[in-house]
C-alpha cells in the first residue's frame, strides 16, 4: 500500500509540474454528455431552502447549486483526489463567507472504481479553498457528522483501504476543528472499519457506528465478516461498546456484511439499521419429480446418466440456457461413446475461478431497536427481494423521515419505501430515476422534499417521492472508454459506468436548446456498464457491448443488435472474461474482429464465427468470487496485419508474429503480477511496443509505463517524472512517434521525447471560459487522425477534446528556440463582422488562434503590417515558456481607404482581405514574421433590415 503521505506529495509534485508545463495553454473542450450523470456519493441539502444544495460525486468531485439544481458549479477539483465518500456542512456562517464543509475523500461504496481518497478536506468559506486535516491512510470514508452545537466537533467513521489491509479505521474524532484527530474507535481487525456514524438527535452525547469487514482483491471480494457490528456511546465519542452481541437479535457472524444507520427526530433514543446479510438463503423443496441438478450431476456416473430420459436431460439444459445446439439426443451419444462425461455439464457453467452457490443470500434487512441498541426486531416478515441480490455492499442505506417515524426509505437497486415502520415496501421511485441508490437527503424543515443521489445522478422530489425530476446539468459521466468515426463531422463513442453506451457528434456543446427540439444529440446505443466501442470505417457499424464479455455488434450503428460473444464447448471449462473485456477491430482488413477472454479469438464475418487463436495467455486464475486470469487489452499492428499484442490482469504481455498461430511470452523484465491496462503496437515503427501497467487493485500507486523497441524482448522504462498516479492507458501519437499520451488516476500527461519526460496537460493555463480539464482519472484516449483531435474519456467528468495539431508538431528542440511561430489558419472575410443578426442578438465578430512557443516567459508583441510596412493592429501577450496561444478579432484602430466601413452594430472597424505579414517580438529581441491571409468573402448583403420595435 502505497502511504498517504506519499501521495499528498504526489500531488503536490504534480501541482509543480503543472505550473511547468509547456503543454498547459493547450485549451480543452468538455462535449458532455450530461443527459445521464455519475454515480452519486453523498448530497447535503440546506434545510429550508430549496434552491441550495451539494453534491458529491464518487469521482467527479464536489458541486453546488444555488439554483434547484438548473446550475451546478465545482469546487473540489484542484485538489489531491476528487474522489468522494461523504461530506458534512455546518450552515452556521458568522463570517458571511459561505458555510463550513468537511469532506472525506476515498468512496466508501466498494466497487471496481471507488477511488482511494487522500483523507479529509475542510472550507471555511463555502469551498473556496480547501485545507488538508489529516487522516491521509484513511482510503475511504464512510460518514462524518457535526456536533449540533459545538463547530470544533466532528466525528469520521473510516472504513479504510479497499484492496489491502491496514490503514486508518475506524472512528475518529477531532475536538479543535480538525487540527488534531482521536482514534476512539478501533475495530481491532486489519480488514475492518467504519461505514456508518449517526447521532442521537437529542442527546449529542449519544452516538452509534457501524463496522464493516469487508477486503476486495482483484480475484475476490469478501464482503461480510466478524467485525461487521453496532457499537455505542454515551460520551460523545470518547469511549465505545458493541451492541450486536449473541442474542441481541441482530445478525452476527462472518455473514454479516454492510450495515447502515439511521434515527429520527420523530422519536429520540430510537435507532434503525439495515444489514447486507450474506448468509445462505435455505434451499427451497425440491418436488421428487424435478429436474436434474448440478449437484445430481457432480457425482453421477455415466452408466446413470445414460438412464435417464431425454426429458429430463433437455429440462436441464433449458433451465441452465445451454446453447440451442445442445442437446439430450447430441449429449447422450457423446457420453455413450466416452467423448463427455455427466460432469461436463456442470463445469460448462461454472467458472474455473470460482465456487458458485445455486442459493440466493438473504440480502437487506432492517432492524430497529428502542433500548439503545441492545436488543433489536427485524422490522418485516419476508425477503426483501430484488433490491440489493448478492451485492448489498454497493448499497447500505436507510433513512427516518425526521416528522414520521413509521416512513422509511432503504436504498438498493430500486429506491423503497415503508410507510409502517418497515413492514411493507413499495417501490418509490420512477421509470426516469436511475437505479443503484446511494444517498437520500431528507429537508428536516420540508420533509416532503428529497434529494437522491443514485448511479445516474441526482433527482429531486417535492411531494415525498411521489413525483421526481432530473438535475443533470453537470458532465460527470464516468466513462471506461472513447472512440471515434469517419463520419463527417465525426462521431465520438464511449461506455460508462452502469450508463450504458453513447454516440454523440465531437461538435457538441452543452445547452438547454434540445429540450425544446426534443432530441438530445447524444444517442445511447444500449445499457448496462458500457464497455469497449469499434466502429467498421466502412458502413459505421458499431461493435460493443457491456460487462463481462456481452458483446454485439450493430449493423450501421443503429440497427438491430446481435450477440458475437465466443462460447467455448461442452467438455470446455467456461472462458473468463474480464470486467471490461478487450476486443480489437482489424484496420487491414475490418471483416476481421478479435475478442480477448482468457485466449484469443478472431471472427473473419463480423463476428459470426469464431476461431480461437491461443490457449490460455495467463497464470491461469484466483480462487475467489471475481473473473481473475482474464485478458485485459488486445492490439493489432497498424502495419502488419496478424502481428499481435495482448496483456493480462496478471502481468502477462505476449506477441505473435504470425496471425496468432504461435505466442512469446514477453512480460520478463516487466514488474509483477500488475494489471496490464493497455498494449499498443506502434504505427511508426514494426517492433515497437508500448505497454502501461496498473497497481490500483493492489493500492499501489506507482506509475509503470514501458516502451520495448523489439517486440517485449527488451524493456525501458519511461515516465520516470510521472507522479505516483496509477496508469490507466498509454497511447502513441498516430502524426508523430515521439508524442505519447499516458492518463492516470491524476489526469492527462504528454509525452515530446518518446518517454524521456512527460508533461501534465489539461488546460491549465489556457484562456476562456471552460478550458481546463480537471485532474479527474482519465481511463481512455483516442486522437481522430484525420481532424487532429484528442479524446480524453474520464472516470468522473465525462468526455473531454482538445485540438492537438501544434503538440504534434512539437518536439524538444523547437521548444529551445527563442521564438517559433506557427502561421494561423486562414480565415474568410464577412461582412457580418461588427454586426448582430437580430437586435437581440450577440455581435458577430470573427476570431484567430496564433499558436507560438518561446524558451522565455514574458510579454511577447504582435503586430499586423502590409508589405509597405503599414501597420494595423498590435497587442501583446504575456507568454510562459513553452507552447502559447493568443487570439486576436481582426480589428483595426482606423478605416483602411474610403470604402472601409465599421461594422454595423459595434462601430469597430475589421482588417480587410489581402496578404499580411504578423510580426511577432519577444521582450528579449527575438523577432519572427509569418503570413497571415484574409481571403475575400462572399459579396455585400444590403444593409437594410428590419428593426424589432
Amino acid at each position: 500500500m502505497t502511504p498517504g503521505a506519499e501521495r499528498i506529495a504526489s500531488a503536490e509534485r504534480r501541482a509543480a509540474m503543472e505550473a511547468a508545463s509547456p503543454l498547459g495553454a493547450v485549451p480543452f473542450r468538455s462535449i458532455g454528455p450530461t443527459v445521464m450523470s455519475g454515480r452519486v456519493a453523498d448530497i447535503e441539502g440546506k434545510p429550508g431552502d430549496p434552491t441550495t444544495f451539494y453534491v458529491a460525486y464518487a469521482s467527479g468531485g464536489l458541486w453546488v447549486t444555488h439554483s434547484a439544481g438548473t446550475r451546478f458549479e465545482p469546487l473540489f477539483d484542484e485538489e489531491a483526489s476528487m474522489t468522494l465518500g461523504d461530506i458534512a456542512v455546518d450552515w452556521r456562517d458568522p463570517e458571511g463567507d459561505g458555510p463550513t464543509i468537511w469532506a472525506g475523500t476515498g468512496e466508501s461504496n466498494s466497487s471496481r472504481s471507488s477511488y482511494a481518497g487522500t483523507g479529509l478536506y475542510k472550507s471555511t468559506d463555502g469551498g473556496a479553498t480547501w485545507t488538508h486535516i489529516g487522516l491521509g491512510d484513511s482510503h475511504h470514508i464512510g460518514r462524518i457528522r457535526l456536533h449540533p452545537n459545538d463547530p470544533q466537533t466532528a466525528w469520521v467513521a473510516s472504513v479504510g483501504p479497499l484492496y489491502s489491509d491496514g490503514g486508518e479505521r475506524g472512528i475518529f474524532v477531532t475536538r479543535d476543528g480538525g487540527a488534531t484527530w482521536e482514534h476512539t474507535l478501533d475495530p481491532g481487525l486489519p480488514d475492518t472499519g467504519a461505514i456508518d456514524l449517526v447521532v442521537d438527535p437529542a442527546d449529542p452525547n449519544t452516538l452509534y457506528a457501524a463496522t464493516w469487514t469487508r477486503s476486495r482483491r482483484a480475484w475476490d471480494f469478501r464482503e461480510a465478516g466478524p467485525g461487521s457490528a453496532i457499537y455505542r456511546s454515551t460520551d460523545a465519542g470518547a469511549s465505545w461498546s458493541r451492541v450486536t452481541v449473541e442474542g441481541s437479535g441482530f445478525p452476527t457472524g462472518a455473514d454479516v456484511g454492510r450495515i447502515g444507520l439511521a434515527v429520527s427526530a420523530a422519536t429520540p433514543g430510537v435507532v434503525w439499521a439495515t444489514v447486507d446479510n450474506q448468509s445462505r438463503r435455505p434451499s427451497e423443496e425440491e418436488d421428487p419429480e424435478e429436474m436434474l441438478t448440478r449437484d445430481d450431476l457432480r457425482t453421477m456416473s455415466r452408466e446413470a446418466f445414460l438412464e435417464q430420459s431425454e426429458e429430463a436431460i433437455n429440462a436441464f439444459l433449458d433451465a441452465n440456457n445451454f446453447p440451442y445446439s445442445y442437446t439430450a439426443e447430441t449429449i447422450l451419444e457423446d457420453v455413450r461413446e466416452n467423448r463427455l462425461e455427466p460432469i461436463a455439464l456442470v463445469e460448462f457453467l461454472e467458472d474455473a475461478n470460482r465456487q458458485l452457490f445455486d442459493t440466493p443470500v438473504v440480502g437487506a434487512e432492517v432492524y430497529r431497536s428502542e433500548d439503545g441498541g441492545a436488543t433489536w426486531t427485524r422490522t418485516h416478515e419476508g425477503n426483501l427481494d430484488d433490491l440489493v441480490y448478492s451485492y448489498g455492499y454497493y448499497f447500505g442505506q436507510l433513512r427516518v423521515a425526521p416528522d414520521d417515524a413509521d416512513r422509511l426509505y432503504l436504498m438498493g437497486v430500486p429506491l423503497i419505501g415503508s410507510s409502517d415502520g418497515g413492514a411493507t415496501w413499495e417501490t418509490i421511485d420512477e421509470a426516469h430515476v436511475h437505479v443503484d441508490h446511494h444517498d437520500l437527503w431528507i429537508d428536516p424543515e420540508m420533509p416532503d422534499r428529497l434529494l437522491s443521489g443514485n448511479d445516474g445522478g441526482v433527482n429531486i422530489s417535492y411531494d415525498d417521492a411521489r413525483s421526481w425530476q432530473k438535475a443533470n446539468t453537470p458532465a460527470v459521466g464516468q466513462f471506461y472508454t472513447v472512440q471515434v468515426d469517419n463520419a463527417e463531422p465525426y462521431n465520438v463513442y464511449g461506455g460508462l459506468q452502469d450508463n450504458g453506451v453513447w454516440k454523440g457528434p465531437h461538435t457538441y456543446e452543452p445547452s438547454p436548446g434540445w429540450r425544446a427540439e426534443g432530441e438530445y444529440p447524444y444517442e445511447r446505443l444500449m445499457g448496462g456498464d458500457g464497455m469497449q466501442v469499434q466502429v467498421d470505417p466502412r458502413d459505421g457499424t458499431v461493435y460493443t457491448g457491456f460487462q463481462f464479455g456481452n458483446y454485439v455488434r450493430i449493423p450501421n450503428g443503429e440497427g438491430r443488435a446481435s450477440r458475437i460473444t465466443p462460447q467455448h464447448e461442452l467438455g470446455e471449462r467456461p472462458l473468463r472474461y474480464n470486467w471490461q473485456t478487450p476486443i480489437h477491430l482489424s484496420a487491414h482488413l475490418p471483416d476481421v474482429l478479435y475478442f480477448g477472454s482468457n485466449k484469443v479469438h478472431r471472427s473473419l464475418d463480423r463476428g459470426a464465427s469464431w476461431e480461437t487463436l491461443s490457449g490460455d495467455l495467463t497464470l491461469g486464475g484466483e480462487s475467489g468470487d471475481v473473473p481473475y486470469g482474464t485478458l485485459t487489452s488486445l492490439h493489432e499492428s497498424p502495419l502488419e496485419f496478424g502481428l499481435l499484442a495482448v496483456g493480462s490482469d496478471d502481468g502477462k504481455v505476449w506477441v505473435s508474429e504470425d496471425d496468432g498461430r504461435t505466442w512469446q511470452d514477453r512480460s520478463a523484465g516487466l514488474p509483477g503480477p500488475l494489471w496490464v491496462s493497455r498494449v499498443e503496437l506502434s504505427a511508426h515503427d514494426r517492433d515497437r511496443l508500448l505497454v502501461s501497467l496498473n497497481g490500483y487493485r493492489w493500492d499501489h500507486m506507482d506509475a509503470y509505463v514501458y516502451l520495448s523497441e523489439d517486440l517485449g524482448r527488451t524493456w525501458r522504462a519511461i515516465g520516470a517524472d510521472l507522479p505516483a498516479e496509477p496508469v490507466n492507458v498509454a497511447k502513441e501519437d498516430p502524426a508523430n512517434p515521439d508524442v505519447l499520451y499516458v492518463g492516470t488516476d491524476g489526469g492527462l500527461y504528454v509525452s515530446l521525447d518518446r518517454g524521456d519526460s512527460f508533461h501534465p496537460m489539461r488546460g491549465q493555463r489556457a484562456e476562456g471560459d471552460e478550458a481546463e480539464m480537471p485532474n479527474v482519472p482519465v481511463h481512455d484516449v483516442v486522437v481522430h487522425a484525420g481532424e487532429r483531435d484528442l479524446l480524453v474519456g474520464t472516470h468522473g467528468r465525462s468526455l473531454w477534446l482538445a485540438d492537438v495539431e501544434h503538440v504534434q508538431a512539437l518536439s524538444p528542440a523547437r521548444l529551445a528556440a527563442p521564438l517559433d511561430v506557427f502561421a494561423p489558419d486562414t480565415l474568410r472575410h464577412s461582412t457580418r463582422w461588427g454586426s448582430r443578426g437580430y437586435a437581440w442578438g450577440e455581435v458577430f465578430a470573427p476570431e484567430v488562434a496564433i499558436a507560438y512557443t518561446t524558451a522565455e516567459a514574458g510579454d511577447v508583441t504582435f503586430r499586423v503590417t502590409n508589405d509597405k510596412g503599414i501597420e494595423y493592429a498590435t497587442w501583446t501577450d504575456e507568454a510562459a515558456p513553452g507552447l502559447n496561444y493568443t487570439t486576436w478579432d481582426y480589428a483595426v484602430a482606423r478605416a483602411f481607404g474610403e470604402d472601409h466601413e465599421p461594422g454595423e452594430d459595434d462601430g469597430r472597424y475589421y482588417l480587410q482581405p489581402g496578404e499580411y505579414q504578423l510580426v511577432v517580438t519577444t521582450a528579449g529581441g527575438d523577432r519572427q514574421s509569418v503570413a497571415l491571409v484574409l481571403t475575400p468573402g462572399p459579396e455585400p448583403r444590403s444593409r437594410a433590415r428590419k428593426k424589432m420595435p
